[in-house]
């Protein structure tokens, strides 16, 4: 049972966006670094924008943020794990209120198997008013079920449904769950 449940975890996990980039408006690197972090596809040269942003370019407070956000995006695609974990530490100590900072961080902390430490990162998403709720109630789902907490990973998975009705893998899942009055 727990071996289906791992399997059934890490396909879940592979089916989340692993983006939820933060907008930088311009025509600066800071903007090519959100455009590359946004896309869904990975390049190894886009975090050289994202560098150049925070190196060379006068960045307000809130594009240096979502700069490591976006930054720390493009690493995780790349697999460069522990890396985009400190970007997204970085965006949350100059801004603690940035909510995609702590749904990344959840997805990187998760693809490690920690998923204990990712559970609070994806509520903190939730109630900082994340830009992909969808995706934070889900992810908060797995985590709960990888964790044991089956009543509320149903939940989770409900409540993303609900959200994103035309978002199929949380119906996926929900199918796998029997509900019993007590």
């Amino acid at each position: 049972m727990r071996g289906r449940l791992i399997c059934a975890a890490v396909l879940t996990m592979a089916a989340i966006p692993a983006s939820a980039a933060v907008t930088v408006v311009g025509t600066t690197s800071a903007r090519m670094c959100y455009e590359a972090a946004e896309s869904g596809l990975y390049n190894a040269g886009a975090t050289a924008y994202c560098d150049k942003a925070l190196s060379e370019e006068a960045l307000t407070n809130y594009e240096t943020v979502a700069t490591f956000v976006n930054r720390g995006i493009l690493k995780l695609k790349g697999g460069v794990t522990q890396a985009a974990i400190s970007d997204f530490d970085a965006a949350i100590a100059r801004d603690p209120n940035q909510a995609e900072a702590y749904l990344n961080k959840g997805v990187a902390l998760s693809k490690n198997d920690g998923w204990a430490q990712a559970l609070p990162m994806f509520s903190l998403a939730i109630e900082k008013n994340t830009n992909k709720p969808a995706v934070a109630y889900f992810s908060r789902g797995v985590a709960h079920e990888m964790t044991g907490d089956v009543q509320s990973a149903y939940y989770d998975y409900k409540q993303a449904s609900t959200i994103d009705p035309q978002w199929k893998r949380p119906q996926a899942e929900l199918t796998r769950f029997t509900v019993v009055r007590k």
